[in-house]
């Protein structure tokens, strides 16, 4: 029998009662997308889940979404592994906040990511309740971002002058940089939850570079606030891996943050996501 338990806060759950190595009934499938939806991030321990399985389990909620610039696993065009060697010195990826691939037109709905090797100390995954973030701002500030549409680029990490362009430290993974990273994508500043219908900030450090319109000193005196107050300790979530663990989290309305301090330890995990939809921002009265 399925079993959500919520944080405290209602921001993610952990959901057990469920094998996730089999498809799941109807009336489950249901459930999990209903807690999804209420929650924002769903744990499940205990899937000790192959790659058939995952992926499986990522196409009940959708087709695959698109990854670019991380070379996937060999054979699995769907499957990114997060792998960082126990000698390895450059920065952990994920580590800035970020909602996954938000330069895209259609950025992924959902992140799905198994926990394979965990190290005994750090890796937590910090994320951030965008619509909970957006609902408590003023009422004046919320009518001014209602309006306003942001600039998404993978420029910053994956650009030819990008972090990882300019890395000199060797890495497991194998990440691609260069011109096509360049581009930008227009997206409202805050989306329409196209199932709750919540609102929420849609922007992060990492992919947003600016606000139509405003020069840049004018867009990041507005997106420097909203960046602290989203990553406020009250609109926080975070989750302690353990082996086998299962995490999905809902791109449309979180921001999320990959930690480090396991250093001296491999680490290894396999992702997938779930395809999105145009983002939606508020219509005007």
């Amino acid at each position: 029998m399925i079993t959500v338990t919520p944080e405290a806060s209602g921001f993610g759950a952990v959901v057990t009662g469920l094998d996730l190595a089999q498809p799941l009934a109807a009336d489950a499938l249901a459930a999990v997308k209903a807690a999804f939806a209420a929650h924002g991030v769903l744990s499940f321990p205990g899937q000790p889940l192959t790659l058939d399985q995952q992926e499986a389990f990522t196409l009940q909620f959708g087709a695959f979404g698109e990854d670019p610039f991380i070379v996937p696993m060999p054979g699995r065009p769907h499957i990114l592994e997060l792998r960082r060697a126990a000698d390895e010195t450059a920065p952990n990826f994920g580590a800035g906040w970020h909602s996954d691939w938000s330069f895209q037109p259609h950025p992924p709905a959902a992140t799905i990511l198994h926990g394979k090797v965990i190290p005994p100390v750090g890796g937590d995954t910090l994320f951030a309740d965008c619509a909970a973030a957006y609902d408590t701002l003023s009422p004046a500030f919320q009518r001014l971002c209602d309006g306003l549409t942001a600039l998404h680029s993978a420029r910053l990490p994956y650009g030819r002058d990008g972090v990882y362009a300019n890395e000199t430290a060797t890495r497991t993974m194998t990440i691609l940089t260069g011109p096509a990273a360049e581009a930008v994508e227009a997206h409202p500043l805050v989306r329409v939850h196209p199932v709750t219908g919540r609102r929420a900030l849609y922007c992060s450090p990492v992919y947003t570079i600016g606000l139509e319109g405003m020069t840049r000193e004018e867009g990041y005196a507005i997106l420097g606030h909203l960046y602290q107050h989203i990553v406020q300790p009250q609109f926080q979530f975070r989750h302690r891996w353990a082996p086998d663990t299962l995490l999905m989290w809902d791109n449309r309305c979180t921001l999320h943050f990959a930690e480090g301090g396991y250093d001296g330890h491999l680490r290894v995990m396999h992702r997938t996501t779930v395809a999105g939809e145009a983002v939606i921002g508020v219509t005007a009265n």
